[in-house]
């Protein structure tokens, strides 16, 4: 009988029972250890399980994990995070999940529950709609089948973009600085101690002449560092005018013109139609001489120097794409180009692509770029 009771303690997973008293009956010395056993992995199971869902609590994501079972799915984990920002109940079965957020599991079922990465627009406590960014994985294990949903705010996303960007321009700006404050710092410090002898030989005047002009040209690269600055920080507001987009481009290419023919370079646009756009003609120019002057210097060392520039129209939107055949972007640089004063060029500024970034933006517009095979592809979004 005790030892059918223990046997059964086991197989349903109940470990509140204390055999302790029992201990002295040697004949059952292993059946307690086993039962000994089992309960510690219990208790450390449930110890990793409280610290899992301690973790997946803390995270300002919306975090949704469920099993199947037969050919339902109920709900295995919702954080805290989902369960107070979408103003839904803990709930334990998909279909009352789908009651509160249908948009969300309309979605999921569309896709058969398989892998989805989309933006999804979600109303959030009877306000607006907010924009989401929703990833889906299915996983299986020991024959159980998972599927886990997180969706997180591009708001939230865009802010963490913006800090890093902010970070990663101070470390710009702090090495930029620097570079020129060290050797200024030193040469003021041995101008000092040359000023302070009674007499002054050639060989020193000559490291005060030197001294100098060293000092003088930091100060100026200080200057037009600063100046670079100035021109992202004091860009002014557009001036829109009803401009044709193919003439625009035009004009552009005609300014160019001399350093293409200079360089090899076959430029070709392929500009199909008329249309007329709402922008400022100066900050547009600005815009397109950079690209085109960004798409040249990566055709330095390529053998064929080719430029194509194309237009699309969609819902309301131009997409002007200038495509070029060079060496592309480095992925480890992929999230550092818009970045200002970065650049991979010896005579750079680094502040072509942020302010073509910035204008762009401020027409209510985006600039994206592309890698693909032997080629670079910028696309310039603007509402028509």
């Amino acid at each position: 009988m005790f030892y059918d009771r223990t046997i059964a303690s086991i197989l349903q997973g109940d470990f509140s029972s204390d055999f302790s008293k029992h201990k002295s009956q040697l004949h059952y010395k292993s059946l307690f250890q086993l039962y000994g056993k089992l309960k510690e992995k219990q208790h450390e199971q449930v110890s990793k399980d409280l610290i899992y869902r301690s973790i997946l609590n803390s995270m300002e994501t919306g975090i949704i994990i469920l099993q199947k079972e037969a050919t339902d799915w109920t709900i295995f984990l919702m954080n805290d995070y989902f369960s107070k920002h979408f103003m839904v109940p803990k709930v334990s079965k998909w279909h009352y999940l789908k009651n509160q957020l249908p948009s969300l599991c309309e979605l999921i079922e569309e896709q058969n529950f398989e892998e989805i990465k989309s933006s999804l627009q979600i109303r959030v406590n009877k306000e607006d709609t907010q924009t989401f960014i929703l990833q889906t994985s299915a996983t299986k294990t020991f024959n159980e089948e998972y599927y886990i949903i997180l969706l997180e705010s591009i708001q939230k996303v865009v802010e963490k973009k913006e800090k890093e960007a902010w970070i990663n321009l101070m470390k710009v700006i702090s090495h930029e600085l620097l570079n020129s404050l060290t050797p200024i710092r030193s040469l003021s410090q041995n101008l000092n101690e040359l000023v302070q002898q009674e007499d002054i030989s050639a060989e020193d005047l000559d490291d005060i002449k030197q001294s100098v002009s060293t000092i003088h040209n930091r100060s100026n690269h200080l200057q037009e560092f600063v100046e670079s600055y100035r021109k992202l920080a004091m860009l002014p507001s557009p001036k829109k005018e009803k401009n044709e987009l193919s003439e625009l481009v035009e004009n552009c290419l005609q300014i160019m013109q001399p350093l293409f023919k200079k360089e090899g370079i076959i430029v070709t646009n392929d500009i199909a139609f008329k249309r007329w756009i709402f922008v400022d003609k100066n900050q547009m120019e600005q815009v397109l001489i950079n690209l085109l002057t960004n798409s040249m210097y990566a055709l330095e060392d390529r053998e064929i120097k080719a430029i194509s520039i194309t237009a699309e129209l969609k819902e309301k939107r131009v997409y002007l794409i200038i495509t070029d055949t060079g060496t592309g972007i480095e992925p480890e640089i992929e999230d550092k180009i818009f970045l200002p004063f970065f650049t991979t060029r010896k005579d750079g500024a680094g502040i072509g692509l942020t302010l073509s970034k910035n204008i762009i933006e401020a027409h209510g517009g985006y600039l994206a770029f592309e890698n693909g095979e032997n080629q670079t592809k910028f696309t310039v979004c603007l509402m028509e």
